[in-house]
C-alpha cells in the first residue's frame, strides 16, 4: 500500500497569547495556521455555507453497458428498496448502507457511483484523502466531520469515498497517531450513518486494495457490503469503444472484433487504445499533408503497444483471493480468478 502521510503534523496553541515564545502567524516563518476546508467566500468560517462540493450527475446505469451482475448487486443494495418503499417497509429495509467496492484501477468505480446517485435522483459528493487531511493537528478528524454534516443535511445524497486504502488504512500499520485519529473518526460518522436521523445518507467507497483497509471499517452498520468491480466484460467493452472513436474520424473499424481482443482491458486502457491508434493516424497525415481517416489497420497496431493495466493487480489479488480470504470475503474475486484460468 502507498503510504500516504502528510508532510507533517503539528500541534498549535489555542491561544498564541498563552506561549511567550509564540510568533504571530502574520510573522512566523510557518505562515497562518490553515483551518481546513475554506467556504465559498474563502473565509475559513463556513457558516452555513458549505465547503465541500455538493452536485447533481445525470448519469443513469443504463449509460454503462454491460455489467450486469454489477447493477443488479447495486439494485439489491439501494435502488430496488427506493423504488418500492411499501415492500421496503414490509421488509424493514432501511435507505441507509454503505458499500465498498474493489477492483482493479480504471474499471469505472467513481462513474459507478455517479449513476447510482443519478439513479437515486440524490446529491453526489466524492472525496479523496487530500480533501480531509491537514497538517494541524485536529483538522483532519474536523474536516471529517464536516463532509459528514454536508452530506446529511443533503439528504438524500451518495457520499463517495475515493481511495479508502489511504483514507481509512489499518490503524496498526499507521506510524503516525495524527491518521490513526482520522480513521477513528471515520468510524464514528460511519456509526451515525446508523441512526434514524441519517435516512437517505448513502455512503459508497472505492479502493484498489481492499486488504489494506481497517477491518473495522467493514463490520455491519458500516461499509458492510462489497462489490468486485472487474475489467469491463465485452458488452461493456464496445461501449466503451464506441464511446471513444465517437468523435473521431473513423472508416471501416469494426468494433465488436475489437472488443473480443482486448479481454481483460479496463476502460481506461481502451480509452489509451483509442488515443494511440488516433495518434498514428494524425502522424501519418502529418508525413504524407493528407488527412486520412482512423481505419482497422491503427487500431490494430495501438493493439499490439498497448498491454492490459490490470495484470499487475490480479498477480497481488491472486494471492490475497487464495492465502488470506478470510470469512469468505474474496469469494467472487475467486471465482472470477477460476473462471479466467488464472489460479
Amino acid at each position: 500500500m502507498a503510504d500516504v502521510v502528510p508532510p507533517r503534523f503539528v500541534e498549535a496553541p489555542d491561544d498564541p497569547a498563552d506561549s511567550e515564545h509564540s510568533e504571530h502567524p502574520e510573522h512566523s516563518d510557518e505562515g497562518p495556521r490553515p483551518h481546513g476546508p475554506l467556504a465559498a467566500d474563502g473565509s475559513d468560517d463556513p457558516g452555513e455555507t458549505s465547503a465541500w462540493e455538493v452536485e447533481r450527475t445525470g448519469v443513469r446505469l443504463a449509460d454503462i453497458g454491460g455489467m450486469d451482475e454489477v447493477k443488479e448487486r447495486l439494485d439489491a443494495a439501494f435502488l430496488a428498496p427506493m423504488r418500492n418503499p411499501e415492500l421496503r417497509k414490509l421488509y424493514g429495509k432501511s435507505l441507509r448502507g454503505g458499500l465498498l467496492m474493489y477492483g482493479p484501477p480504471g474499471c469505472g468505480k467513481t462513474y459507478i457511483a455517479r449513476a447510482v446517485a443519478g439513479e437515486l435522483g440524490a446529491h453526489f459528493m466524492s472525496v479523496s484523502i487530500s480533501d480531509v487531511l491537514d497538517m494541524w493537528i485536529g483538522n483532519s478528524e474536523r474536516n471529517m466531520r464536516e463532509l459528514f454534516q454536508t452530506a446529511r443535511r443533503s439528504a438524500p445524497c451518495v457520499l463517495f469515498l475515493d481511495e479508502l486504502d489511504a483514507l481509512g488504512a489499518k490503524r496498526s500499520q499507521l506510524r503516525h497517531s495524527g491518521l490513526r485519529t482520522t480513521v477513528n473518526q471515520l468510524l464514528a460518522e460511519l456509526d451515525g450513518v446508523d441512526a434514524e436521523a441519517n435516512e437517505g445518507l448513502f455512503v459508497l467507497a472505492a479502493t484498489n486494495h481492499p486488504w489494506d483497509v481497517d477491518g473495522a471499517l467493514r463490520r455491519p452498520g458500516r461499509l458492510d457490503r462489497t462489490l468486485l468491480v472487474l475489467p469491463p466484460d465485452q458488452p461493456a467493452r464496445e461501449a466503451i469503444l464506441r464511446h471513444h472513436l465517437a468523435d473521431r474520424p473513423i472508416a471501416g473499424v469494426d468494433v465488436r472484433k475489437l472488443a473480443k481482443r482486448t479481454d481483460g482491458f479496463s476502460g481506461a486502457d481502451l480509452k489509451y487504445l483509442c488515443e494511440t491508434a488516433a495518434e498514428r493516424a494524425l502522424m501519418d497525415s502529418v508525413r504524407t499533408g493528407q488527412a486520412r481517416m482512423i481505419g482497422q489497420d491503427d487500431l490494430l497496431a495501438a493493439l499490439g503497444q498497448v498491454r492490459p493495466s490490470t495484470r499487475p493487480w490480479f498477480d497481488t489479488a491472486r494471492n490475497v483471493a487464495q492465502f488470506a480470504n478470510e470469512g469468505g470475503t474474496y469469494d467472487d474475486l475467486l471465482a472470477y480468478l477460476k473462471r479466467k484460468r488464472m489460479l
